[in-house]
């Protein structure tokens, strides 16, 4: 089976890359912009590719002709996508449409990794049933990406997630959990919103969720994320504790007081039951998912 990962260079590319390389089943072609920062450069296909160019991107399907595709590349800066609307577009709806028509031909199963932006956060957790309502340029791009998978006549799955966090090997990505972290240790204050509630998710268990739906051709919209719904703040908070640090440096604040050019939802997270019964995903708690990155860390600094 011959499976393309785009957005390899991405922290949840990187999960599934170092995941599917422990199968001999299994063929990996990697897709990102630029360089390959994986660490390892043995047992896949590298392929450096700008998905908003329809041409690169036909030939590189065309090439390896994938059974499954899946689909984690985006532009994910919220605010940057609110102030650049037009490479917003070209890389959340323009890549996904060269994507999908370039797979046509060869009937590739699509899994496209969305986001809980695509609702309001006015009645979180959400089911797959409930109706979407995107606030957002980076929201309503997601929303329009599932749309064309939805329309594709391919085989498709998409995976609606949120906050991931997780170890990638480039040092320079961070992500809530990395951000908080460091910032706590080198004893800066850091200004956290209290008013935004999230699910946590691990990227190692999202990318499991991926592998599953691809091995087994599942099929279908699923609600992937960390079961617990908390605010950003006590995200922050529980990593200090893990972690044995100070919060007195944690500032909390309010999303109105940012004045960030994008809305947030303010209350999402999921209610996860179709993914746990469909694609046997059974996410850690936070704790657990932090013991992963303190593991993960010490590796680095003893390699």
């Amino acid at each position: 089976m011959k499976i393309l990962i785009t957005g390899s260079n991405g922290l949840l590319g990187q999960k599934l890359i170092y995941a599917l390389l422990n199968r001999n089943d299994i063929t990996i072609i990697a897709c990102a912009r630029g360089e390959n920062r994986i660490t390892r450069k043995n047992g896949y296909h590298y392929e450096s590719c700008d998905l908003s160019d329809q041409f690169t991107v036909t030939e590189i399907i065309k090439k390896h002709q994938p059974d499954c595709i899946i689909h984690t590349a985006a532009m994910t800066n919220v605010d940057a996508c609110e102030l650049d609307p037009i490479s917003c577009r070209r890389y959340n709806v323009d890549a996904v449409h060269y994507l999908v028509e370039a797979c046509k031909e060869f009937k590739t199963h699509f899994i496209n990794i969305s986001t809980d932006f695509v609702f309001d956060g006015t009645a979180g957790p959400y089911t797959e049933e409930d109706v979407a309502n995107p606030l957002s340029v980076y929201a309503h791009s997601k929303m329009e990406g599932e749309k064309i998978v939805l329309e594709s006549g391919l085989p498709w799955t998409i995976l609606r997630t949120m906050i991931i966090y997780g170890v990638t090997d480039d040092k320079q990505r961070s992500n809530i959990v990395l951000w908080a972290k460091k910032s706590l240790e080198e004893g800066q204050s850091i200004n956290v919103i209290n008013d935004q509630f999230r699910g946590p998710t691990l990227a190692e268990d999202l990318a499991d969720a991926c592998i599953v739906a691809a091995i087994n051709k599942t099929q279908g919209l699923f609600h992937v994320s960390g079961k617990e719904v908390i605010s950003i703040l006590e995200i922050a908070e529980r990593v200090a504790d893990f972690f044995d640090l100070d919060k007195k440096f944690i500032q909390p604040i309010t999303t109105a007081s940012l004045k960030q050019a994008a809305l947030r939802p303010l209350k999402t997270g999921f209610i996860i039951e179709k993914a746990e019964r469909e694609l046997n995903f059974h996410p850690c708690r936070l704790e657990d998912g932090l013991k992963v990155i303190s593991e993960q860390l010490l590796k680095r600094q003893e390699a």
